[in-house]
């Protein structure tokens, strides 16, 4: 019990900083939602996106899943949403590095920012989050006894058993 409610805690964060990313800055001065989340599969690209279509949406799907997985107690689905944060985040630096031939950390303005920290850090903490958990509690069905009355159509279904009254 006290498993589940410190990885719930800990998954809710999680979350929590993975959604709240986008509206950091994630390299130079470029903030989390002004990147498309076509850009990830094509190229970036200068294009300032709608809210909805930007690198937010895949966060708030793998917020969603957290929440799911929460209410039902799945470890399972908890790990996956932080494999979706940590996934889309490492393929945004991928994509990011092919574009400008280098990542830097840091600097003069410039450089990876506190956004990407809390990406890597949701999706860490999400994985975290999920090993904690102990998931739901299986309970066996009780062992029963097989039904031993009498057939009056067969044999006795137990050897011991007498004859039905009437048979020889």
């Amino acid at each position: 019990m006290t498993r589940n409610i410190i990885g719930s805690i800990l998954a809710l964060i999680g979350a929590a900083a993975a959604v709240w990313s986008p509206f950091r800055v994630w390299y130079d001065g470029r903030h989390g939602r002004d990147y498309r989340v076509q850009d990830l599969f094509n190229g970036i690209t200068e294009t300032k996106p709608e809210l909805i279509v930007s690198i937010l949406l895949p966060f708030a799907f793998a917020a969603l899943v957290t929440l799911i997985g929460l209410v039902l107690r799945s470890r399972l689905l908890v790990a996956l949403s932080g494999v979706i944060v940590l996934g889309f985040t490492v393929l945004w630096m991928v994509r990011l590095g092919q574009e400008a031939g280098t990542l830097t950390v840091g600097g003069d303005g410039g450089g990876l920012g506190d956004g990407v920290a809390c990406a890597v850090g949701g999706g860490l903490l999400l994985l975290v989050a999920a090993a904690v958990m102990s998931g739901r509690i299986r309970r066996e069905p009780p062992e029963t006894e097989p039904h031993t009355a009498p057939r009056l159509d067969g044999p006795p279904t137990h050897p011991g058993d007498q004859s039905p009254p009437g048979r020889a």
